[in-house]
């Protein structure tokens, strides 16, 4: 299962793209989108883009 980011708690602060290591998330339309086809949510660990969101509970499972 893949993450998401929920558009409507996005800082648009760039965090979370830097810290995947799959690339899967990218800016879209002004907004931060999680691509579900490269998020593995960091292979059993705590997702890394959930861990530097400034906004809890921005990065969830989809």
């Amino acid at each position: 299962m893949a993450l998401k980011i929920v558009a409507s708690q996005c800082t648009v602060c760039g965090a979370c793209e830097f810290e995947c290591p799959n690339a899967a998330i990218k800016m879209k339309r002004d907004v931060y989108v999680i691509d579900p086809g490269k998020c593995t949510e960091c292979d059993g660990d705590d997702p890394k883009c959930a861990a530097v969101c400034p906004v809890p509970n921005t990065c969830v499972p989809a």
